[in-house]
């Protein structure tokens, strides 16, 4: 995540990457080369998120450590604000802003206490097709016969790099946390009426349905233990690696409109697919990021070894391959780190915050317990404030 950022900061002006803190002094060690062979320092490694943000050469802070790591990271950068000789203009983070509702509104609230400009990471709000795309249906299609009312979005791909995405304890959940809060905010961004808030959508209802499809059968249950280590047993300790979602939302003027969200790590294909559409009364609109301009194929004399270098995810190296070109801006995270430099440059809030954060949070707390009681669960709910979805809760004691 950290690379996909730093790939993005080159397209960003005004902004240079001055310091890194891992808690692993090697990745902190090679990140920092890497932004210095890149141009974006000079870089310094930092021992502790705290001593990064008290820095008076620090600006604002990037947070997109793993998701256990979320709390302590911005209680560390809310107690160094007051150490420091000039203010912190701003802290963004990346999703999903917390494992529970619970530490999403305890990010939200620290960042208050603080009085910090806050801005949630969520890049394919930004995605340059998501943007275009809603701009020119809103202003021509939705102008002549009524607005949107359904939009659908998913995220597909063969299953996450690091091991802590496997674990839940420490993700939170499987692929409904990890994907899922893409899927939503985006629909949600694009049903949401240019310059109202999100908040003018109001969440009623979520129906939510997740499955183990692929990675707790025993062949792959062994080859997450080859690839991921021990600690990723998913023959005793799995998360769901597909999950559906129906939402629906009302407008200002009562009208009912419906989020369609799927995720999954169990798809097999070119790599990393995304796809989002928004239906109206006479018009649609369609995005998928596999259908490139740009395709090569390679016949099967065509030999290497395996690695990323077309697409995202990528799981062959011979065929008909689509290739895209620069993922950072398809994906929206060149616009995405460009509007939080320039919100935190001008003191304006940003378009996502750590509120757009919590209100995901909640969402996909809605859909995992829906998908536990199989039961539609009707929003607000206040029991969601202590809810922990079921992958993620601590084994019960031997004998318990």
């Amino acid at each position: 995540m950290a690379r996909f950022h730093l790939q993005a900061m080159m397209g960003v002006r005004e902004a240079v990457i001055g310091g890194v803190f891992s808690p692993v002094q090697q990745r902190r060690e090679d990140f920092r080369r890497r932004v210095d062979a890149v141009g974006l320092g000079p870089c310094r490694t930092f021992a502790s998120a705290g001593e990064l943000a008290g820095s008076d050469d620090i600006d604002a802070v990037w947070v997109v450590g793993p998701n256990d790591q979320r709390v302590a990271h911005m209680q560390a950068i809310a107690a160094a604000t007051g150490a420091r000789r000039r203010p912190l203009l701003g802290v963004a983070c990346e999703k999903p802003l917390g494992r529970t509702l619970a530490e999403a509104r305890e990010l939200v609230r620290l960042a208050g206490q603080a009085g910090l400009n806050h801005g949630y990471l969520e890049n394919q709000v930004f995605a340059p097709s998501v943007r275009r795309g809603k701009e020119i249906i809103w202003r021509r299609a939705a102008a002549a016969s009524g607005r949107p009312y359904l939009a659908r979005a998913s995220e597909e791909h063969s299953g996450p790099h690091a091991p802590w995405f496997w674990q839940a304890e420490h993700q939170g959940g499987g692929v409904l946390l990890d994907m899922l809060c893409h899927s939503f905010e985006v629909a949600r961004f694009l049903l949401t009426e240019p310059g109202q808030p999100r908040t003018s959508l109001r969440l009623e209802s979520a129906t939510g349905t997740v499955a183990s499809l692929k990675w707790t059968q025993p062949r792959y249950v062994s080859q997450l233990r080859q690839t991921m280590g021990d600690m990723v047993d998913y023959a005793t300790r799995p998360a769901e690696d597909f999950a559906r979602g129906t939402l629906t939302l009302r407008d200002q003027q009562g009208a009912a409109l419906l989020v369609e969200a799927s995720t999954s790590w169990a798809y097999v294909g070119p790599g990393l697919r995304i796809q989002i559409e928004l239906l109206g009364p006479e018009y649609a609109l369609e995005i998928s990021t596999l259908n490139t301009g740009l395709r090569v194929f390679l016949s099967r004399e065509v030999t290497g070894q395996a690695g990323e270098d077309l697409v995202e995810k990528q799981n062959a190296e011979q065929g008909l391959m689509p290739v895209v070109e620069d993922e950072a801006t398809l994906y929206g995270y060149v616009a995405e780190n460009r509007h939080m430099v320039q919100a935190f440059l001008t003191g304006r809030e940003p378009e996502e915050t750590f509120h757009d954060g919590a209100a995901v949070l909640e969402a996909l707390m809605a859909l995992y317990r829906s998908a536990e009681t199989g039961c539609t669960v009707t929003l607000p709910d206040a029991s969601l404030a202590s809810f922990v979805p079921a992958p993620a809760r601590p084994r019960p004691a031997h004998g318990g």
